[in-house]
């Protein structure tokens, strides 16, 4: 890998992972088991934020307690992982990681999805060799990228923070790759609407449609 190459750092769930679905599926079935009313994906891509326990807060109009917070992110876990069985990866993803490997730019995934889950699933859609590390959350849940993003662009020795693109579905990516100097695209594909991603965003962040844009994006950004 060339140092001046431009490298992707992709956000799994929402961008790469087209999961929406399973997301609203798992949040209400979360809430119904502690007595709260549903909600719609325009609520949630309104309302969506991190760290999690603070959406929460915007739902209920007060901050979870330690207690509730556990038992609503165990459920969410839970239900998840049912509901995601049925989602694939997003429109023309297979496409857009081969012509961006094979035109000599590198890429990686950092997820907040669970690390030992993650490995699998990127496996089996047959994806794993185009990126030279995959990574996803190790603590625990419900937290921001930004520490995160810090250790994955130290483990990548080859790769300069200054030409690296950030490209994910919420304002939290903006914001972590801001953290490490980085540049980002965000993707109204996913947690997100375009009104609120361009509100709560790092200003001057692209928000594009589809991740055909953001890869052109993220090539036009560090040219």
């Amino acid at each position: 890998m060339e140092k001046h190459a431009t490298h992707i750092v992709w956000d799994w769930n929402g961008t790469l992972f087209h999961d929406i679905d399973a997301v609203i599926g798992a949040t209400n079935s979360a809430f119904e088991e502690i007595g709260l009313a549903p909600i719609t994906l325009e609520t949630y891509r309104e309302l969506y934020c991190v760290p999690i326990p603070r959406f929460y807060e915007r739902l209920m109009g007060r901050l979870p307690s330690e207690a509730e917070w556990l038992v609503m992110d165990e459920a969410f876990h839970r239900h998840y992982s049912e509901h995601r069985l049925r989602c694939g990866l997003a429109e023309g993803v297979d496409l857009l990681l081969e012509a961006w490997q094979t035109a000599g730019g590198s890429q990686s995934i950092l997820s907040m999805f669970g690390h030992d889950e993650l490995i699998p699933l990127v496996r089996g859609f047959g994806i794993e060799s185009r990126f030279v590390l995959v990574e996803g959350r190790t603590g625990p849940s419900g937290g921001t990228k930004s520490a995160q993003m810090v250790r994955h662009l130290a483990a990548l020795e080859q790769v300069d923070p200054g030409r690296t693109v950030v490209i994910g579905d919420a304002a939290d990516d903006a914001v972590a790759a801001r953290d490490v100097g980085a540049r980002a695209v965000l993707y109204t594909g996913g947690s997100h609407s375009r009104a609120s991603l361009e509100a709560a965003a790092v200003p001057g962040v692209p928000v594009v449609d589809t991740l055909a844009e953001a890869v052109e994006m993220a090539g036009a950004l560090v040219a």
